[in-house]
């Protein structure tokens, strides 16, 4: 009796493959951050997101919109003011985003002792 799972097709294969570059993109994971306490509007995501540019914060933001984690809202008034935050999938995401972030944090030292060890014997 064969019991082992059927394997996913190659559709999905590709489709989670693709979900996974995106959410594990640095801009991604650091956008989803910063937007995880409260919305926040365009130029305190940007000082929120040590090093991203302008260009490559408006495609991050657009991407995450257009995949149904952020929402884009702009407010009637002169100028008019745009807000973003996480929905509710967004939401889900930067939980274990933050759970990622305090396993890298917990690890780093070890990790870097490993990296200069390695680098020592190379």
């Amino acid at each position: 009796m064969d019991v082992t799972a059927p394997r996913d097709p190659p559709n999905d294969c590709r489709g989670v493959s693709e979900i996974l570059t995106r959410v594990g993109d640095k801009w991604t994971i650091q956008v989803v951050v910063a937007l995880r306490e409260q919305p926040r509007r365009f130029n305190d995501i940007k000082r929120h997101v040590a090093g991203i540019s302008q260009q490559m914060l408006t495609r991050t933001l657009k991407t995450l919109e257009r995949d149904g984690m952020v929402v884009r809202t702009v407010r009637d008034t002169a100028p008019p003011q745009v807000d973003y935050a996480l929905t509710e999938l967004g939401l889900s995401l930067s939980e274990p985003v933050r759970q990622l972030a305090r396993w890298a944090r917990a690890h780093l030292a070890s990790i870097q002792d490993h990296r200069l060890r390695y680098d020592e014997n190379r």
